[in-house]
């Protein structure tokens, strides 16, 4: 139980947030972060307001659009629109969106530390704050890759030329007909590589490198004194990160479940002894953690 853990022994609310989050990470053994749509979200990253109306608006007057993620995920009349949101997306989201100083904050802390990450972002977080892609295993896909709308094989693709002559070329909400990318064995038009509710997704060799490294750290490390650190995860998929967190949690009682979000969700009765929930700024207790001698 807590009793594992010195940085808990400190009187209720003497500590700020980073303080508990890196005197916790000094002492585990093993870290598994889980990253959610929360941590992008703190660094500006943001699926709603003006990042969403200044790049959709002729989308969201046809459809009555409400944010970013919900578009994604839109039926669109025909392939060619489809393309032109989904290239606009692609290009914010993942091509061109900049170095969230959360994600730089997270790496410096977790260097020299036993640790591996799962996320179910597919934006380019990671790979563009030069993370060991070795550490992270992507469970919902990536926006940068392609993969046959038929699921017809285990293979993604990746064009970024494509994209951004598709954001040059649409007209009227659409692409031209000929920079539609089909599948090269069945011919039905290329999709993004992100997990659908209802079909799944394709996952080729590298998301299943991915996975096996990650459920490796999670099996060498079974048993130890392991914080499960989740970050900004909320409950539209809770089966990739928060219950397999809070499950291994309960499976062993020298596990923390430690829970960064200004939600508060509600925890499983058998792992309320085990759980720390930080509630404040998502980028700020990551910046102070990573700088605990200057507050401490």
């Amino acid at each position: 139980m807590t009793n594992y853990w010195k940085t808990l022994e400190a009187e209720q609310g003497t500590l700020e947030d980073g303080q508990v989050l890196q005197g916790l990470l000094d002492e585990a053994d093993a870290i598994v972060v889980g990253i959610g749509a929360g941590m992008s979200a703190a660094d500006g990253f943001k699926y709603i307001g003006s990042r969403f109306t200044d790049a959709f608006p002729d989308f969201i007057e046809k459809y009555g659009l409400l944010d970013m993620l919900q578009a994604s995920l839109f039926d669109f009349e025909s392939v060619e629109e489809y393309w032109a949101f989904q290239s606009r997306f692609v290009v914010l989201n993942y091509l061109d969106q900049p170095v969230g100083q959360s994600y730089l904050d997270l790496k410096d802390m977790l260097e020299g530390r036993n640790y591996h990450i799962i996320t179910t972002n597919a934006d380019n977080a990671f790979d563009v704050a030069d993370y060991d892609s070795d550490h992270v295993f992507h469970i919902q896909g990536e926006y940068g890759l392609w993969q046959c709308s038929k699921h017809c094989h285990q293979q993604t693709y990746r064009d970024d030329s494509v994209i951004r002559e598709m954001v040059e070329q649409q007209a009227n909400m659409k692409v031209p007909s000929e920079l539609v990318p089909h599948c090269p064995e069945c011919g039905a038009p290329f999709e993004i590589n992100k997990r659908n509710e209802e079909k799944g997704m394709v996952e080729d060799g590298d998301f299943h490198a991915q996975k096996d490294r990650y459920e490796a750290f999670l099996k060498e490390n079974e048993g130890k004194k392991i914080v499960f650190l989740e970050i900004g995860v909320g409950h539209t998929t809770p089966q990739f990160i928060k219950h397999p967190f809070q499950k291994m949690t309960e499976a062993n009682d020298k596990a923390l479940f430690v829970t960064m979000n200004k939600k508060n969700y509600r925890i499983p009765k058998a792992i309320r002894p085990q759980t720390v929930h930080l509630a404040q700024d998502i980028a700020n207790t990551i910046h102070k953690a990573k700088n605990f001698d200057a507050v401490k």
